[in-house]
């Protein structure tokens, strides 16, 4: 495995949209956790679409389950890992050290932060934002932004467009499955989406400050790669056991 060590997470023209994104998502949060701040009921937008779908799923709460499911807590930590091991077979630490934050910084920042600052309660438990929902947009932005600069991109191809296509639709799915067990508002789910796109903006232009792109080179210059292995004379499974 020979690590790429100074190759950015996004191109230059892509950082200023990114800082764009963000704030955009950063105003969504805040303008709405302002207008639901200490509220315990639904507004006229979450009753047109909460409505049908909890009529829909209200007699298939099991349906409902699965389709939350994936921004629960050990799908989503397998979903990062894979995205982990995926980018260290490729050489990008960055994008590992990417997917490896953005969860956990989404949902600290979505439960440690903004629940308890907003105080929105549905049924007697906080629920602004959705934490299942910015799992999920999490983990698709993080998809998105591995994919939009990729080392190779003439092999990406449709891939570029459609995983991350894919990705923001499971994360309708869950967001439709936390409404239909009335976990959540649809206006929940929306900021959920925010926070978890915004978390990853953020952590993307974070690493790609210069001094966490030196700190990254150092990094990789420490670890082992294949390459090193075979000029020591070091078969793998020796390698392995040394």
């Amino acid at each position: 495995m020979q690590l790429r060590r100074a190759r950015p997470l996004l191109a230059a023209s892509a950082r200023s949209r990114a800082g764009a994104l963000l704030a955009c998502c950063a105003i969504l949060v805040a303008v709405l956790g302002a207008l639901f701040a200490h509220q315990a009921t639904a507004d006229w937008l979450d009753r047109v679409v909460d409505s049908p779908i909890i009529t829909l799923l209200g007699s298939h709460q099991g349906l409902a389950v699965w389709l939350a499911a994936p921004g629960s807590l050990f799908p989503a930590s397998v979903l990062s890992a894979a995205i982990v091991v995926a980018c260290l077979l490729v050489g990008r630490l960055n994008g590992a050290v990417l997917a490896t934050a953005a969860v956990p910084a989404a949902v600290g920042l979505n439960d440690g932060v903004l629940k308890p600052l907003v105080h929105r309660t549905y049924l007697g438990i906080l629920t602004y934002p959705s934490g299942h929902t910015a799992t999920m947009f999490a983990l698709a932005a993080t998809v998105g932004v591995l994919l939009l600069h990729p080392p190779q991109p003439a092999r990406a191809g449709a891939l570029r467009a459609l995983i991350p296509v894919a990705a923001c639709v499971l994360g309708g799915v869950v967001a439709t499955g936390v409404i239909g067990l009335r976990f959540h508002y649809f206006t929940d789910t929306v900021a959920g989406a925010a926070v978890g796109i915004g978390t990853v903006c953020g952590l993307a232009l974070l690493l790609d400050l210069p001094a966490a792109r030196r700190q990254l080179a150092r990094a990789s210059r420490q670890l082992p790669t294949a390459q090193e292995g075979r000029s020591a004379g070091v078969g793998p499974a020796r390698a392995e056991l040394g």
